[in-house]
């Protein structure tokens, strides 16, 4: 079984992906962190845990969550991370964690994709064009990972050296409490109060007061509030204004739409958000017709 926390939409694209080419299952563990539910999840199959990295390791609040979560059927552990670029010491915490549970570990494996993290001007946004290339080189990573679960075998990444985990361990918790605040953050009048914001966030850390996005002082940076507002409502103080942190990604969405509505679907989209860079597969001719056909990698050219 696949399992996932996804806030902007890299790690979920990757473990979407690995459980339809596996034939798993895949469970968002959105909801089960923000109510606490630590209740067993059971799968006869290995459990592949897929999870994004913040400052140099998982997010602390899925270590934590994890920590206290049963695993009954299969012992058997692989984790993929996904990040901007630089995974850290993500691996050694996570094989620590499932030592200690007594399970198989496996490996883990490192996919690099777009830079999601707009609330720091040290880390400037990709062009679309180099954002393509981590996607694709993405998705030609993806075969592979599975060819390795498939046979039971170990996933490899690059090897963490000691003085990276002498570094991290003391420094993440203190650059977690006084740099990831959620002060900064504040809603545009264009809000719609749509309440997304306050869904999507792990922490529980937004409320909705007068119909607007009000943050407390709990906040992981993990940008689902900025990221998912689908009127580009939230700013992060005078760092993300004019900044296009949007990448949408959709698998298939002509299922259940009729055609009229495929062919308008990207259309409606850059409409509602015109910053927004959409990235999906699809089987149906009628969803690029309307003047994308131009923009088309057909997936002979990408697969290894």
């Amino acid at each position: 079984m696949v399992l996932f926390f996804s806030a902007t939409g890299n790690t979920e694209f990757i473990a979407r992906q690995l459980a339809l080419k596996l034939g798993d299952g895949c469970l968002n563990l959105l909801d089960r962190v923000k109510r606490g539910d630590h209740s067993p999840i059971h799968s006869e199959k290995p459990f592949i845990i897929c999870a994004p990295v913040y400052v140099c390791e998982m997010p602390r609040f899925m270590s934590a969550y994890l920590k206290k979560l049963s695993f009954t059927g299969s012992q058997d552990v692989y984790f993929i991370f996904t990040s901007g670029g630089y995974c850290g010491i993500s691996g050694v915490l996570a094989k620590s964690i499932f030592k200690k549970k007594k399970m198989v570990w496996h490996g883990h494996a490192e996919f690099k994709m777009p830079r999601n993290y707009v609330a720091n001007d040290s880390y400037p946004m990709l062009s679309a064009e180099e954002t393509a290339d981590r996607i694709l080189a993405s998705y030609r990573q993806i075969d592979p990972v599975v060819a390795a679960i498939r046979a039971g075998g170990r996933l490899t990444a690059r090897h963490v050296f000691l003085f990276e985990s002498v570094i991290t361990i003391p420094f993440n918790p203190v650059w977690c409490k006084y740099k990831l605040t959620a002060k900064d953050f504040y809603v545009k009048d264009s809000c719609i109060g749509c309440k997304k914001c306050e869904k999507l966030c792990p922490l529980n850390n937004i409320a909705i007061v007068d119909k607007k996005p009000v943050w407390s002082n709990q906040c992981t940076h993990c940008m689902a509030c900025i990221s998912n507002c689908p009127v580009k409502a939230i700013e992060y103080g005078n760092i993300t204004q004019n900044k296009e942190p949007y990448t949408l990604f959709m698998d298939e969405p002509e299922i259940s739409l009729h055609v009229e509505w495929q062919q308008r679907l990207i259309g409606l989209i850059r409409d509602l958000n015109p910053n927004a860079q959409i990235i999906l597969t699809t089987h149906s001719p009628a969803v690029i017709m309307d003047g994308w056909t131009d923009c088309v990698t057909d997936v002979e050219d990408i697969v290894v």
